[in-house]
């Protein structure tokens, strides 16, 4: 997705106490490999905290692996699969990589299991099943619907905290800004509220 559909995340981190900017760039057009140096660049005039949903986590870390150095501290990402898809895999097989994934195929199939060095990575994952990656793949366990808990889950992370919301609801979701915003200030999550979304 394009960087309009964080202003609303954005907009609780303000209220939260963060500066914000969104980092705009075409997910399934475009090429990660582009975006990744404009990325660096942005990055570099930290230092900065960074908070990604879904593609744009891969797109992170993927960064970070390749321009080690950069000043960044924490990235909260938000049902980014990480440990790699098993909807995109399953899409590229079906000859469906350009409908659903775009260029950003390869990425999102591998994932970026192993996390950069020096950085401090938590992650929120949602559980409620709904989405539409499910038409396009299967999502083995419990998930998001598009992105399987497992596959959020890789060696390293600081910290992991599971909420009750769908892959898109993440954006939206008053529980995630609020877990992404006690991340970033304390290097963990907070207790889930019961109930929130």
């Amino acid at each position: 997705m394009r960087g309009l559909s964080m202003r609303w995340l954005a907009h609780r981190f303000r209220k939260a106490g963060f500066d914000t900017e969104l980092f705009d760039y075409a997910s399934v057009l475009g090429e990660p490999e582009a975006a990744g140096p404009r990325l660096a660049a942005r990055l570099a005039r930290g230092p900065v905290h960074v908070v990604a949903h879904s593609l744009g986590g891969l797109l992170v870390m993927d960064t970070l692996k390749r321009h080690p150095g950069l000043p960044v501290g924490r990235v909260v990402c938000l049902g980014s699969p990480l440990c790699g898809s098993g909807v995109a895999r399953d899409a590229a097989r079906r000859s469906l990589r350009l409908l659903t994934v775009g260029r950003s195929a390869a990425l999102l199939q591998r994932g970026c299991p192993e996390l950069p060095a020096g950085v401090e990575v938590g992650m929120v994952a949602g559980d409620l099943p709904l989405g539409l990656g499910q038409l396009f793949g299967r999502v083995d366990g419990p998930h998001d619907g598009t992105v399987a808990l497992a596959e959020t889950r890789p060696p390293g992370l600081r910290d992991h905290v599971v909420i009750h919301a769908s892959h898109t609801g993440l954006l939206f979701s008053a529980e995630a800004a609020r877990q992404g915003a006690h991340f970033l200030a304390h290097g963990r999550f907070a207790p889930v509220a019961l109930h929130a979304s």
